[in-house]
């Protein structure tokens, strides 16, 4: 547990059980269960699976899969009742196991136990789920159905919005009927869980958009009942061409991604006769869909049958294998600088280098004035393999210039490496990045309107980043730089130049402290240790104290700020 919690989590969990926060806790075949009280009310399980630990939590942080504090304060608990004999009164007595209630069922009278049963399925949905499609194995095809139905449909459909810390309960009851469902399909009913796998589908899609699923968990749950539908028609091969008819409808219809690359996943189902159809269909639709080219505007914004339809018909290509027929369908939309990249890159990818050029200037021909893009990138680097250099510098610098800032200064060097002649660029790139920076101070100094930082913060990045700390300070002291760029030269600064970082570490005191938070006033009594240490470095430790108080009779009525100095106990 400590190994997988991770040394916070654990302390955490061992506060939660020494508490008294864990409920309910309960051991039956390997399997612990137990409530755990926090924010909200956890429910833990944790057993054992080929010899590792497995576990599960229903507060945010399991619900990502995380070993949390909850798991650790149950398993700490369990331990506690297990190396301590069980869990005992004052007076030596134990209660009951989970072991001697089974005991006790079995020898009760069964209608009984039916009784009992019954009566708690009306308290529980999910026993009640359970026992309805128990009941319903022994009954007719179409009684099977229904209760399958109503199984399903009680644990998707939802009246209001499920909330991220609801999401762990809700999908509970989803994850009870794929395993109903992997259960039907193990008895042999293959063709009634295609139908259920299509039914909870449509379910699924109409729940999304009511439930905060930033996790990630319905998508998880689509994903296994497509693989589900999939692993039950290898089984019960439907009409090839009912399945193909019904999941092309679903690729164009569905707004999360159902069914997307059936044609190559159901190839194996679908036979030479399903795919022909699937093809028909898909080229019926494509002929629909108008090429656009540059500036075309007769689409405006996503169109989402567009979208899905081109990529039905990029896998057909791709499952061709022919390289063409990949660029048509990729040519039936060149509104973008991206669209003539992506043709590119096909060409590139094939090893036919020309073709990929030749789409790449195309590209930048149909979209003049704009030399920011991957696309003038890909054609430097295409410019650079065939020994263009002049042409590649050119549209490196072009975008450079166009915004001269640190990461394509980067950019610049590493494809100024290749000719050699890096000492030059870097030397016309520094002398249009200093020319920026003075339009940029020129501009803020004529308009008192302006918010635009004008300052030496990029022409420190650089000389920080070639590793020239006193180029950087200098540029710093001379233009100004942002605080954490005063921060990272202050670090460097330190071993060699205490004097310089103690300026800067007590410039920053005061704009911490006024961001009136408790976070900002740990940050400042953290960069007060950082002063304290190098005055005590300088032989100034006396100055310190009167410091210290400076800060202290500027901000007494900062109760907090003032309780985190006590505890240094400075003065």
């Amino acid at each position: 547990m400590r190994r997988l919690a991770g040394v916070t989590s654990f302390g955490r969990g061992e506060d939660y059980n020494a508490r008294g926060r864990v409920h309910s806790l309960a051991e039956y075949e390997g399997k612990i269960t137990a409530r755990v009280v926090g924010n909200d009310v956890y429910r833990v399980k944790l057993y054992a699976a080929d010899d590792l630990l497995e576990y599960s939590c229903s507060c945010p942080v399991g619900s990502e899969g995380d070993f949390c504090k909850h798991c650790v304060a149950v398993g700490l608990a369990w331990l506690d009742e297990t190396t301590a004999g069980g869990s005992e009164s004052a007076s030596g007595e134990k209660p009951v196991t989970m072991d001697e209630v089974r005991a006790y069922l079995v020898e009760q009278d069964r209608e009984r136990l039916a009784d009992m049963l019954v009566r708690q399925a009306m308290e529980d949905e999910s026993l009640r789920r359970r026992l309805m499609v128990e009941a319903a194995g022994g009954q007719d095809p179409g009684t099977t159905l229904a209760t399958y139905r109503n199984a399903l449909r009680g644990a998707i459909e939802i009246d209001e919005f499920v909330s991220y810390h609801e999401v762990y309960d809700y999908t509970r009851g989803i994850d009870e009927c794929v395993g109903m469902l992997q259960e039907l399909l193990g008895s042999g009913h293959p063709a009634e869980v295609i139908e259920l796998c299509e039914y909870a589908l449509e379910l699924l899609e109409d729940a999304i958009g009511s439930v905060d699923d930033s996790g990630g968990q319905l998508g998880y749950y689509s994903e296994k009942i497509q693989e589900l539908h999939h692993a039950a028609c290898k089984k019960a091969r439907p009409d090839p061409v009912e399945l193909a008819e019904r999941l092309i409808d679903w690729e164009l219809s569905s707004e999360w991604d159902t069914f997307h690359g059936a044609a190559e996943t159901y190839a194996d189902v679908l036979g030479k006769k399903g795919l022909a159809t699937y093809r028909e269909l898909a080229e019926q639709e494509w002929e629909r869909v108008p090429a656009l080219g540059p500036g075309d505007d007769r689409v405006d914004g996503y169109d989402r049958k567009r979208f899905g339809i081109t990529r039905i018909m990029e896998g057909l290509a791709r499952q061709a294998g022919g390289i063409e027929e990949l660029v048509e369908v990729k040519k039936r939309d060149l509104t973008s600088q991206y669209a003539f990249l992506q043709i590119a890159d096909i060409y590139r990818q094939a090893g036919r280098h020309d073709q990929a050029i030749e789409w790449a200037e195309r590209g930048l021909a149909a979209f003049p004035g704009r030399p920011d893009s991957d696309l003038s990138e890909f054609l430097a680097v295409e410019y650079h393999r065939c020994e263009r250099h002049d042409e590649a510098m050119a549209l490196v610098w072009a975008r450079f210039e166009n915004m001269p800032d640190l990461d394509r200064y980067q950019n610049l060097k590493k494809h100024a490496d290749l000719t050699g002649k890096w000492p030059a660029w870097r030397k016309k790139a520094l002398a249009r990045m200093r020319k920026s920076i003075a339009d940029e101070k020129r501009e803020a100094q004529a308009s008192r309107w302006s918010r635009r930082r004008a300052d030496n913060s990029r022409l420190v990045q650089v000389f920080l980043w070639e590793k020239d700390v006193e180029a950087a300070w200098r540029e710093a002291r001379e233009g100004g730089c942002s605080d954490d760029l005063w921060m990272k030269m202050a670090v460097l600064r330190e071993p060699e130049h205490p004097e310089d970082s103690l300026e800067v570490y007590r410039a920053q005191v005061e704009p911490l402290v006024n961001q009136k938070n408790n976070d900002s006033y740990r940050d400042a009594v953290e960069l007060l240790r950082k002063v304290r240490g190098i005055m005590k470095r300088l032989d100034q430790e006396s100055e310190f104290a009167q410091y210290v108080e400076s800060v202290r009779a500027a901000h007494r009525r900062k109760r907090n700020l003032m309780k985190l100095l006590d505890a240094e106990k400075w003065a």
